[in-house]
């Protein structure tokens, strides 16, 4: 996770008196009004003249967000004892997840173990003596006894030891007898020490394995968070002590962190050696264990004794020997194998985008089906084709469905036929050839093609949409290969197939009935996309009405076949702002690297069982999930079921996602997770990971609103808090409050707020004033957003810029990294009103400028000599030569960097200029985003704690 610096610790920045270079923007104080007026002073360090500079006459210099916290408490760390370096708390020194107190290894590689072939020395079976059966210290899972019960019992053991106190002492490995000690639980009162925004950036509580859990010392033998988190990072080893808990236990799996492989590659297993569990199939891992001189493994899930590969120790390639501990599935919990033929139904699938225009009057008068086809043609270049095989369909829509035949590159004539189809009720294909052409051989043409599009619909007067029908024909047309369509439309699908009617009320909005328009209008898109799902065909959708467009009934189709619905309400290309938006966000879309007809099953040793499966895909049997492609940008829960008692130290979960690459290779990325286990309850809440049962509560938030209605999200949300404050204050709080307080563990200290924030985001939030597809679109966000980016959409970022840190938003001189200032929480109290504040979260951005602020903030920031002429709404910053101007653009642009947060999306967030006594609807916009006030219908946190204080 980031820290508040924006994931760059802050160290390495120019100390003040070290700006010479920057003194160029400073300011004498004589030549502005609303400065002191006095004699040009001597040239100071540039932020605190400057900022004095900002805060203007009438207000106290120090007064803001970011001088000395404003009177806001400090975040707690997260362990006592721990000390609180630069970046706010963090867990005291942090072992690696598996428990080794070994150091990370050069480049010399891991030091030998005793008694077993040296890592990296010579190769084994080069001896010709086979394999030495594991040292005495690696135990087989199941034969060690003391750790059999579990990991109970720890806190008081270590506390009649004198080790009381959370300070982690690095000890020895476990002798016998002797339980190993999970993360403390430290209580604290979330009334007296209010929560600070910062504590979202610590990282979730360290995963505490036994030591020599994992076959080889690898600091990377478990899964980072990036990857799977889970909400127990120690498990209950019953189904009734998990119940009694009241803790969910599910997992956030994103199995990919960027758009592109380059940016966060994977270890790949060279050979095609795949070496998996005869009955439970699971992939050998880091947790597995070697038996009879290490010709066979044990199961790390199931227990079953395998037979090691013969080709596990060779390389056929160089035909010698190597050696399996570096073998890169033994030594990281994430990897990639290339998998062998027997993995595939049929030869890999090629990447093939059919793309579906909207051609009516609504798409060609605002822009979009010109803009959307320059930018596929400026684009052509980025879709990924390395094996040459990538195919592209062209179909245009309004009352009719057009198809278009390209012929090949030097071809004759190398015009593009426009063929005309009119039945909607079963529509045909004109012709079988030419309609999906190949990227590679037809690309003049397919430029050709594009550039002219416009031009063929720019007098259309049709209003009508067949979207359903052409559909059903695109289905058709890519249904033998497989792929994904991709819709881009700006009106109501009016006639043929899935006919869509505008059913949006202003007057039921609020209410109890407002839920009905958040259903599905049609069962079409349902079961249409179920059809897809089977084809391997997936659908994107582009929605950009400015008219009510049914998201709620749209976005079926995104939600079954694994795709995502992106919304643009209003747009229109004549405001530069949205064309640019639009643009970049296609491009990326079309450059990504999707994985093809994939699957995804997630593993779990005896006694789990994966129950229930959340995000957009299509739940094939009980645990298997299809994606027809599979995306970049989202992210998916799993609720996992204790079926049994678990007698294990530590139990493993492996995700394995097979799937075609764009290039044409068939891979299996698998990802294994191993968790401790646990008797007793403290350690259960002690190790629980807030942001994580966050996310799965906003799928379960949505599940609900679009099944019983928002009121019943709303309040499924609001007694969860209620009872988890509940459980903990008659569990592990001796059921005593005292002085009227609210007790909580402290890394759960942020649930509160953030439940609060979700029952305040756009999706769920009792309102009258936001229309059905707004909320729709929310729905979809809250389902599949990856994890940071979901925390940032339920609790947004609020920065203070007029009085940042000297070194927020200048490049380390390194690294070249911007830091952002450190965030303040979402309340209008953080706000004066001679400041300028940057409010995001995620999905838009808001620059607030108070109504005080004075001209030569405003003059810098802004390039206009008053407030009074600036231009509101949708904007861009201009580029104006000086310093801080300069320093809030890379803020800005900071704030917006998906790859720093570790995730990756195409969404450039539009930015808005909002003047605190400019347009009241967009002030009221951007203060709802402000989740510790009180709004529209909802209550202000104060309130909220009161709420949970008396239930």
């Amino acid at each position: 996770m980031s820290n508040p610096q924006g994931g760059y610790p802050p160290q390495g920045y120019p100390a003040q008196g070290e700006t010479e270079h920057l003194e160029t923007a400073q300011y004498d104080g004589s030549q502005q009004p609303g400065f002191d007026g006095q004699a040009p002073q001597p040239p100071q360090p540039v932020g605190g003249k400057k900022k004095r500079a900002y805060a203007g006459q009438a207000f106290e210099f120090g007064a803001g967000a970011n001088a000395a916290t404003a009177g806001q408490q400090p975040p707690l760390t997260a362990f006592p004892g721990a000390t609180q370096p630069a970046q706010y708390g963090v867990y005291p020194q942090q072992q690696p997840a598996v428990g080794y107190q070994q150091p990370a290894y050069g480049d010399q590689g891991p030091p030998a173990l005793p008694g077993q072939p040296g890592y990296g020395q010579a190769p084994y079976g080069a001896t010709g003596v086979g394999y030495q059966a594991p040292e005495a210290s690696y135990p087989a899972p199941g034969a060690n006894s003391m750790m059999g019960g579990g990991v109970s019992g720890v806190t008081q053991q270590f506390s009649q030891m004198g080790m009381g106190g959370g300070q982690q002492a690095q000890q020895p490995q476990a002798a016998p007898g002797v339980q190993q000690r999970l993360n403390p639980l430290i209580p604290t009162d979330l009334i007296s020490h209010p929560f600070n925004v910062a504590e979202l950036d610590m990282p979730p509580p360290p995963i505490i394995l036994p030591p020599n859990a994992s076959v080889t010392p690898s600091p990377d033998a478990n899964c980072p968070p990036k990857y799977v988190r889970s909400t127990l990072n120690a498990v209950p080893t019953t189904h009734s002590l998990l119940k009694k808990s009241k803790l969910p236990f599910a997992l956030v799996i994103q199995p990919y962190t960027s758009l592109h492989d380059s940016e966060d590659p994977v270890p790949v297993a060279p050979d095609q050696v795949i070496s998996r569990c005869r009955r439970c199939r699971s992939y050998i891992n880091p947790f597995a264990s070697f038996l009879d001189h290490g010709h066979r493994w044990r199961c790390n899930m199931c227990n079953l004794t395998n037979d090691v590969p013969q080709a596990f120790d060779w390389d056929t390639a160089q035909q010698k020997s190597i050696d399996r501990w570096q073998r890169p599935e033994l030594n990281y919990a994430v990897c990639e194998f290339i998998a062998p033929q027997e993995y595939m139904v049929r030869p890999p699938q090629p990447l093939v985008y059919l793309f579906l225009f909207d051609v009516s009057y609504a798409s060609v008068t605002s822009g979009l089906l010109a803009t959307s086809a320059r930018c596929i043609l400026e684009s052509l270049d980025r879709i990924p084709n390395a094996d040459r095989r990538t195919r592209l369909g062209f179909m245009a829509v309004d009352s009719s469905l057009h198809y278009f035949s390209i012929p090949r590159d030097g071809s004759g004539s190398g015009e593009s036929r426009m063929l005309v189809v009119s039945d909607l009720d079963e529509p045909f294909l004109p012709t079988p050839e030419d309609l999906l052409v190949n990227l590679a051989e037809c690309k003049e043409n397919i430029e050709t093609f594009l550039s002219k599009l416009q031009s063929m619909f720019q007098n259309t007067q049709n209003g009508g949409s067949c979207m359903g029908s052409a559909l059903r024909a695109g289905h058709k047309l890519i249904s033998p290969v497989g792929g994904k369509i991709t819709v881009l439309t700006a009106a109501l699908p009016n006639m043929g197939y899935g006919k869509l009617e505008v059913r949006e009320d202003k007057k039921i909005l609020g209410t109890s009935k407002e839920s009905s328009l958040l259903q599905t209008a049609n069962g079409f898109y349902k079961s249409f996309a179920v059809e897809c799902s089977k084809n391997q065909v997936s659908i994107d959708m582009f929605l950009f009405s400015s008219q009510y467009q049914d998201v709620a009934s749209l976005s079926n189709l995104p939600r079954y076949t694994g795709g995502q619905t992106y919304f643009y309400p209003a747009w229109n290309a004549a405001r530069t702002e949205d064309a640019i938006k639009f643009a970049t966000e296609f491009s990326d879309y079309l450059s990504s690297e999707i994985g093809l007809e994939a699957v995804l099953r997630v593993r779990a040793t005896t006694g789990l069982r994966m129950s229930t499966f959340y995000g957009n895909f299509f739940n094939r049997s009980s645990d298997l999930c299809a994606f027809p492609a599979f995306p970049r940008d989202q992210a998916y829960v799993v609720e996992v079921a204790i079926d049994e008692t678990i007698t294990k130290a530590f139990v493993c979960m492996q995700a394995a996602v097979l799937h075609t690459t764009c290039n044409g290779e068939r891979r299996i990325r698998v990802m294994t997770l191993s968790l401790p286990t646990t008797q007793n309850l403290a350690d259960v809440y002690a190790s629980t990971d807030q942001q994580a049962i966050v996310a799965y509560f906003s799928h379960k938030a949505v599940e609900r609103a679009l099944g019983s209605g928002l009121d019943a999200a709303r309040d499924a949300l609001q007694a969860k808090v209620v009872e988890l404050l509940q459980t903990y204050k008659k569990e592990l709080a001796g059921g005593n409050m005292g002085g009227g307080g609210l007790q909580f563990p402290q890394n759960l200290r942020g649930l509160p707020v953030l439940f609060l924030g979700l029952m305040k985001n756009l999706g769920l939030r009792k309102s009258a004033q936001i229309p059905s597809d707004l909320r729709s679109a929310a729905l979809c966000l809250l389902s599949t957003l990856p994890l940071p980016l979901m925390m940032q959409y339920i609790y947004p970022r609020l920065y203070s810029l007029h009085d940042m840190p000297d070194n927020a938003g200048v490049p380390d001189a390194n690294t070249g990294d911007i830091a952002l200032p450190p965030p303040c929480n979402l309340s209008s109290e953080r706000l004066v009103p001679y400041g300028l504040y940057l409010i995001d979260d995620g999905q838009t951005q808001f620059l607030w400028v108070g109504r005080d602020a004075v001209p030569a903030l405003i003059h810098d920031v802004f390039g206009v000599a008053d407030k009074t002429m600036l231009k509101q709404g949708k904007a861009t910053l201009p580029v104006i030569e000086n310093e801080f101007n300069e320093r809030v653009r890379a803020v800005v642009e900071k704030s917006r960097d998906h790859r720093a947060k570790g995730v990756g999306s195409i969404v450039v967030p539009p930015l808005y200029i909002i003047r605190e006594d400019g347009e009241p609807s967009l002030r009221l916009w951007a203060l709802t985003l402000l989740v510790e006030d009180r709004a529209d219908q909802g209550v202000s946190l104060g309130q909220w704690m009161g709420v949970l204080r008396e239930k």
